[in-house]
């Protein structure tokens, strides 16, 4: 007689055992994370912009410091700074989601600052900022798994 092999145990589930696992912050991550990364675009695109004195800005803009070049400079900084912190937010690091609050925030001032030479730009990317800081703090940290209930 042939010896029975030993049937495989299957895991009994309750009704309410989910089938996956649940996440809840991943899309505000992952929509942190582009967001940052367009806004450092622009912000990087505007500065070279304005670094070399491009024609689309208004002439005659007054500053309260510095001059078109400075605000170039800052923004080419800031731009530069969010494109690298975009890729920690999506990595889901602790520096990526703190480092890209911070930069949102202080993108939020220059952008606030800088109104005069873009207006409409500013506006929208002011508050694009204040969606990715939203979506950082509420949803970015490693505590997330117990908002799925």
């Amino acid at each position: 007689m042939a010896a029975t092999e030993p049937q495989p145990q299957i895991k009994q589930r309750s009704p309410d055992d989910s089938t996956y696992d649940v996440d809840p912050g991943r899309g505000w991550i992952l929509f942190a994370s582009i967001l940052l990364l367009v806004a450092g675009a622009l912000n990087l695109i505007y500065g070279i912009a304005a670094i070399s004195n491009a024609s689309f800005y208004a002439k005659g803009i007054q500053f309260v410091f510095g001059d078109l070049q400075t605000w170039g400079w800052i923004l080419t900084i800031c731009g530069g700074a969010q494109m690298a912190l975009a890729y920690g937010v999506f990595a889901e690091t602790e520096w990526g989601r703190w480092g890209g609050i911070l930069a949102a925030a202080a993108n939020m001032i220059i952008q606030f600052l800088a109104i005069s030479s873009h207006p409409v730009l500013s506006v929208m990317i002011f508050f694009l900022d204040v969606i990715v800081i939203f979506g950082l703090y509420n949803y970015g940290g490693r505590d997330r798994y117990n908002l799925a209930g």
